[in-house]
């Protein structure tokens, strides 16, 4: 007899024995024997029922997932001794691991030749994708410490029930009792981000404010949508004696481009989402471009094949959306009494959505600071400013610190002054405060 692949002796029993029963159920199998030398010769076992009671006890608690159903143990009488033979079968959940170390190399172990060695990064992928398949929802986390505090808040909010047995039945727990990367996706530890920014004009060269967003996608979908507002400008027309206020974008287009991105989005690149706002646009990138078998005229006919399917029904249940399919015909919808059209874009790998600005006439004009010097009164500067506000709807602090080449202080004193002689309308408080041309003398909030 002699140690291999599929055979493993031990004089005696030691914890150590269950780097072997894992990479026994992660490659081919493998008998266990206890109470046999390095050498192969036989020692024996004399306390044959405590060897097997701790040979039970091990695996049940130090291997995940369960992998009792593939190991027996036994006891055999070789050349007149007592040997506890331990049989592990290759497991149908693999990757098995450690409990204390999880899914990662040092919990990880595979056979090579007569050894339990540590597993690589790609083997532990390659076996999460012979077990769960090709879909990444559905595959394990590798990440199993999972939190879900903001998951929690968004369903109770929508009166949603989001315990045990709805994780399980939304797919956020497998049947292997483990968390899914449907999990990890609306879970805290969420490692896939979304990277907004601000342009000035209608090129990516001058950056007037960037954002990247991280953690649970409810999480990201909240925020961003809630970043995007802050740049969503509101317009003032009149229609006779009826005052119009109009959006840069259609709050309905932005939200549906907004889910479209998320729900649509192919996790298993690592890429973040990507969404730029400029003066006459705003762009939607996605990466994962159409689902295998769809074409691009599909899609525009509102033909949806989700690339996933369980997120998506989660975001259904919440009420995010309300019918699968719809998000572009809505969008399109939006822009229907609008010179400007959104337009969408597909390659092999992304998707991309442009949304134009519907209050943005004429070229793209390059905000020309206010010189600041001795010669600008203090006349010039709020007349600056009050053009600014009636050009965007409304304004903030930074976007009159930014025109007029000022401190934030001097921005404040301008501003205080203005609202104190009835030319701007205070709205909202802290740093949702924005300022607009009032319509009626001395209007004061």
């Amino acid at each position: 007899m002699m140690e291999g692949k599929t055979t493993e002796f031990k004089r005696e029993y030691v914890d150590d024995i269950r780097y072997t029963v894992v990479a026994f159920a992660n490659t081919d199998g493998g008998k266990i024997y206890i109470g046999i030398n390095d050498d192969g010769s036989v020692q024996g076992i004399d306390n044959v029922d405590d060897v097997q009671l701790r040979i039970t006890n091990m695996i049940r608690d130090s291997i995940r997932p369960d992998v009792t159903m593939f190991t027996e143990c036994s006891v055999e009488l070789i050349q007149g001794k007592m040997v506890v033979v331990l049989t592990v079968q290759r497991g149908t959940a693999r990757p098995y691991y450690l409990a204390g170390k999880g899914i990662r190399p040092e919990g990880v172990y595979l056979r090579q030749g007569a050894s339990s060695v540590p597993a690589s990064e790609t083997a532990i992928l390659n076996m999460i994708k012979e077990t769960s398949g090709d879909c990444y929802e559905d595959a394990r986390s590798l990440n199993q410490q999972l939190t879900f505090c903001k998951a929690e808040d968004y369903f109770a909010r929508h009166n949603v029930p989001f315990g045990e047995s709805q994780k399980r039945t939304l797919g956020i727990i497998g049947e292997d009792g483990m968390y899914t990367n449907l999990g990890l996706l609306l879970s805290d530890q969420c490692v896939h981000t979304m990277k907004l920014a601000v342009f000035e004009g209608s090129k990516k060269t001058i950056f007037r404010d960037r954002k990247e967003l991280s953690g649970s996608l409810l999480a990201q979908l909240e925020e961003a949508y809630e970043y995007i507002s802050q740049f969503n400008h509101t317009r003032a027309e009149f229609s006779g004696l009826d005052r119009i206020d109009k959006r840069n974008y259609p709050e309905e287009a932005v939200r549906e481009a907004l889910l479209n991105a998320i729900t649509h989005r192919d996790y298993g690149f690592s890429g973040p989402t990507l969404i730029s706002i400029f003066d006459d646009r705003i762009e939607f990138v996605t990466i994962g471009g159409l689902v295998r078998g769809l074409t691009f005229d599909d899609i525009m006919l509102g033909v949806s094949v989700l690339r996933n399917k369980k997120l998506a029904n989660v975001f259904y249940r919440l009420k995010l959306i309300e019918a699968y399919g719809t998000g572009i015909l809505r969008i399109n919808e939006c822009y229907a009494d609008c010179e400007a059209k959104p337009r969408f874009e597909v390659t092999d790998n992304a998707f991309k959505i442009t949304l134009p600005n519907t209050n943005f006439s004429g070229e793209v004009e390059e905000k020309k600071p206010v010189a600041q010097s001795k010669a600008v009164s203090k006349k010039d500067r709020q007349v600056a400013v009050l053009q600014l506000a009636k050009k965007q709807g409304t304004i903030v602090r930074k976007e009159v610190e930014a025109a007029l080449q000022v401190s934030q202080a001097t921005a404040i004193l301008i501003l205080r002054e203005m609202v104190d002689k009835g030319v701007l309308v205070k709205e909202g408080t802290g740093k949702h405060m924005r300022y607009r041309v009032a319509q009626n003398p001395n209007e004061k909030h």
